[in-house]
């Protein structure tokens, strides 16, 4: 009787510990969940840009949602003034191309959110954004910004790792001896 208790008292122990990490488990997927959707919270649009010319820009990884409407030229990034998020030149030049090309400089002001990518990827992708959303409020654009280019998604992107290889290409050192 005693083997028969001590396998009785075991069986019961095992299913408390698989029991109890589970409780464990949940309760830390309970806590960390709202830290999650808190970090990775994203600016939203507010309801003054409902009645704004809306399109969707990308390049490489990066994903923008821009919106266009009339105003003084003011260009926001995530909520941030487009000088101060993007600091080169060369990306602000980038931003401000489609209004160059259409002339109209400063005759929209743009809010744009962007996610993924890098800088340069992100540039680009609001590039785009705003050259659909320009071609939507004022299609007599189109031709313009069509022969700049700026219509068409650079679907150039990134070339995977393959196997036996350091990167995409790079291959190990040939070794003659």
């Amino acid at each position: 009787m005693t083997e028969t208790t001590k396998k009785a008292a075991t069986k019961t122990t095992a299913k408390t510990t698989k029991a109890a990490p589970a409780k464990k488990a949940t309760a830390a997927k309970a806590t960390k969940a709202p830290a999650k959707t808190t970090a990775a919270k994203a600016p939203v649009a507010s309801a003054k840009l409902s009645g704004a010319t809306y399109a969707t820009g990308k390049r490489k990884d990066s994903v923008a949602r821009v919106y266009l409407m009339p105003g003084k030229g003011n260009i926001t990034v995530n909520g941030i003034e487009m000088k101060k998020y993007f600091k080169r030149p060369v990306l602000q030049m980038i931003l401000v191309q489609p209004f160059d090309v259409t002339k109209r400089d400063g005759a929209y002001d743009v809010v744009a959110i962007v996610a993924g990518g890098g800088l340069s990827g992100q540039a680009g992708a609001v590039k785009h954004g705003i050259s659909k959303a320009l071609e939507k409020a004022e299609p007599d654009l189109r031709k313009a910004l069509k022969v700049a280019g700026f219509l068409t998604r650079d679907s150039r992107v990134v070339e995977r790792k393959h196997f036996g290889f350091h990167k995409a290409r790079r291959s190990t050192q040939f070794s003659k001896r």
